[in-house]
This record gives structure tokens, C-alpha cells and sequence, in this order.
């Protein structure tokens, strides 16, 4: 596997990672960065540089983003972001991979990406789960702002360090991983 390659499977990782704290956050970064020519593209994904695809995702960022602010709709709202998120996480992933055969490219990109937005989003739903029947929702508005910020700083990061962001969320990830997989064998002692 080639340096561009790498490289690009980490910016990858660290733009659908961002998605798993919010969906459409990564998206309007990544629109924003290809129309400034910041972030360079595949073939057949200029359209996410577009002005009306930043406008969409925008909106979408700004509704979701005051979406998470509401009691209860928090957390209908990681329901449905959990499927947005992969679906999310797949597209960035497989937009940055410079690889021309489309089958490889969006099986890298829904394996890679959509894995990688999955795994924070399961996180990040299990801690606001945890926040709500701890503190009956009174301490979510504090885990919101900080998806919020983790979303916008790291969509950004993953722009400009791709392979230190990368990284750092391959740890994360594999953090997020081994504490399901305790949490399960807890729950499950005879498996």
C-alpha cells in the first residue's frame, strides 16, 4: 500500500470517525474544504463540494445540532443517527480514497468508514444512555456540546493531520471496542 494511500484511509477514518459524534457536522466540513480546494476528491464525488450540498448539509448541521440540546429527542435522535452516521462515514471515506476501481473503493469505504462512524456513534449513544439514567437527563446538554466540539475540532484536524487524527481514533475505536466486548462478556458470563 502506497503513502497517498494511507494517508488517505486515515483522513478517511478521521472524517467518518467525526461522523459518529454527529452526521452532518463532518459533512458540511468536508463540502466546505472541497469547494476551497482544501480537500481534494475522488472522481464522481464533486458534487459534495457543490454550494447547494453546503447549504443542505448546513441546515442539516445546524437542526441536528440543536436537535441533541432537546430532552428525550437526544436520544431518539442516536436511533436514527446511528444508520446516518455509517452511511456518512462510508461516503467521506470512500470521496478521499484515491482508488479508480469503484468496487474496491466503496468496500474500503463502507468497511473503513462506515466501521469507524459506527463505532464512535455506539459510543457516544452508550454515554448519553449513561448520562440520561444517571442524572435523568440534566447532564446531557454537557455530553451534546461536547460531540458538538468533538465533531467540529476533529473534522477539521483530519483536514490538516490526517495521519495524527487517524491514529488517534484508531485508539479511540479500539478503546470503544474492547469496553463493549467486556461489557458483553460481563453480561454474558458463560459465553
Amino acid at each position: 500500500m502506497n503513502t497517498e494511500i494511507i494517508i488517505a484511509v486515515l483522513l478517511g477514518i478521521g472524517l467518518s470517525a467525526s461522523s459518529g459524534f454527529r452526521v452532518f457536522i463532518p459533512l458540511l466540513v468536508a463540502s466546505i474544504a472541497s469547494y476551497f480546494d482544501v480537500l481534494h476528491l475522488g472522481q464522481g464525488f464533486d458534487w459534495l463540494g457543490s454550494v447547494p450540498s453546503m447549504i443542505v448539509f448546513g441546515v442539516a448541521a445546524v437542526v441536528e445540532v440543536i436537535a441533541y440540546y432537546i430532552p428525550v429527542v437526544d436520544n431518539f435522535l442516536d436511533t436514527i443517527a446511528t444508520p446516518l452516521a455509517i452511511g456518512a462515514g462510508a461516503l467521506l471515506t470512500t470521496a478521499v480514497l484515491p482508488i479508480d476501481e469503484n468496487l474496491s473503493r466503496w468496500a474500503m469505504g463502507i468497511i473503513i468508514g462506515g466501521g469507524s462512524a459506527a463505532s464512535i456513534q455506539t459510543g457516544t449513544s452508550l454515554l448519553r444512555l449513561f448520562s440520561t439514567k444517571a442524572t435523568l437527563t440534566t447532564a446531557n446538554p454537557i455530553v451534546s456540546t461536547t460531540e458538538n466540539v468533538s465533531a467540529t475540532t476533529s473534522s477539521i484536524l483530519a483536514l490538516f493531520f490526517p495521519v495524527l487524527i487517524g491514529i488517534i481514533f484508531l485508539i479511540i475505536i479500539g478503546y470503544v471496542l474492547f469496553r463493549m466486548a467486556k461489557w458483553r462478556q460481563a453480561k454474558n458470563p458463560s459465553s
